[in-house]
């Protein structure tokens, strides 16, 4: 029986007073791989955010359940200790410091103690070898002058490194040309194992022809309204979302709430 990872249930969530999230719920067992996909506005980043524990976005209802605990309390560093992972949409540029300073730092920071240089050496290099990535890439400030495909190389490199039992990737295929989006995600499955259970966050389907997905939800106004396999992103690259808009939208208007 497969081991449950994350159960969120019943998860409402603000911005700055505005509900954005309307009452999901989501089971993630290890060895999963989940696509959330939704048109824009849905509510995807904003449940990537809450996961990480963002400040400004409130949790006003429901439960995170992660490895048996509740981590609402958590702040990002506690959840990442913990073994969760974000990857960004947009990841931030940070000059004067390099790619295996910056590794380190995080690999030391999530352990809660230093990493011995030799020992930190050998997984870098070890995991770079994994993602086919040339060992200079590591003596770069990190994401400053990268392309787009790099810096979600980077993102990769950095889950490696962090090795985390849940991965969040909002959007990694964001503004990827084919090439770039094929590595990452060949990247993406280098690592991932049994123990890892990854959340993979996506409006096209294209993304989901290279990592695929046991299980496929569209997440709509707030709230998870439909679940299924991987021949639901396939629909949903064929019809689009207005027949789910005009299938859910008039309940979801009738209980007040709006896409």
């Amino acid at each position: 029986m497969a081991e449950q990872l994350l159960q969120i249930s019943g998860l409402t969530v603000a911005v700055e007073g505005k509900q954005i999230l309307n009452g999901v719920d989501l089971t993630v067992n290890r060895g999963e791989v989940h696509a959330i996909m939704g048109p824009n506005g849905s509510g995807k980043s904003t449940l990537a955010n809450a996961l990480m524990g963002h400040p400004r976005y409130e949790i006003t209802g429901g439960t995170m359940i992660f490895k048996g605990e509740n981590i609402a309390g958590l702040s990002p560093d506690e959840r990442a200790r913990r073994g969760i992972f974000l990857a960004f949409q947009y990841p931030t540029s940070i000059p004067g410091v390099t790619m295996v300073n910056f590794l380190r730092q995080a690999m030391k920071a999530v352990r809660g103690e230093d990493v011995p240089v030799r020992e930190f050496r050998e997984k870098l290099l070890s995991t770079m070898k994994m993602l086919k990535m040339d060992e200079q890439f590591a003596r770069r400030y990190v994401n400053e002058g990268f392309s787009g495909g790099e810096k979600k190389r980077a993102e990769i490199l950095q889950m490696g490194i962090l090795d985390p039992d849940l991965a969040v990737m909002d959007e990694t295929d964001s503004g990827l040309d084919i090439d770039a989006l094929r590595t990452v995600a060949e990247g993406v499955n280098a690592l991932t194992t049994p123990k890892l259970g990854i959340v993979l966050i996506t409006h096209y389907q294209r993304l989901l022809n290279y990592i695929k997905p046991q299980f496929v939800h569209i997440l709509f106004a707030g709230r998870i309204i439909q679940s299924g396999g991987a021949d639901l992103a396939l629909q949903l690259e064929a019809e689009g979302y207005d027949p789910v808009i005009a299938k859910y939208g008039p309940a979801l208007a009738a209980t007040g709430e709006k896409a």
